[in-house]
């Protein structure tokens, strides 16, 4: 049995040993994870980005092809928001999990 003297001292030293533990098993393991999560968030926002491009190009190159005239326009918007609409689910229906 430890001597009554002694329990500061233990005291002390199992307080620094249990934030110590905390340290390494909480705060790091948080900090990597944020960095992950911020390159997720990142690469996100970049693919969006690129998504918004390539219907801004369809609706361009659609507006090139057809003729002239104010219906041909509306044509060009409804059929690049019709494939970018297909687009977005075709990557949604890639991403769901097919275990269940």
């Amino acid at each position: 049995m430890a001597d009554p003297r002694e329990i500061p001292q233990l005291t002390t030293e199992l307080i620094e040993m249990s934030q110590e533990y905390l340290r390494q098993e909480t705060i790091e393991p948080a900090k990597r994870l944020g960095k992950h999560a911020g390159m997720g968030f990142g690469g996100a926002a970049v693919l969006s980005l690129g998504g918004v491009f390539l219907v801004l190009a369809l609706y361009s190159a659609l507006k090139m092809v057809l003729p002239d005239g104010e219906w041909w326009v509306v044509l060009a918007r409804l059929l690049a928001a019709l494939g970018g609409a297909g687009a977005a689910g075709i990557v949604v229906w890639r991403m769901q999990d097919d275990s269940h």
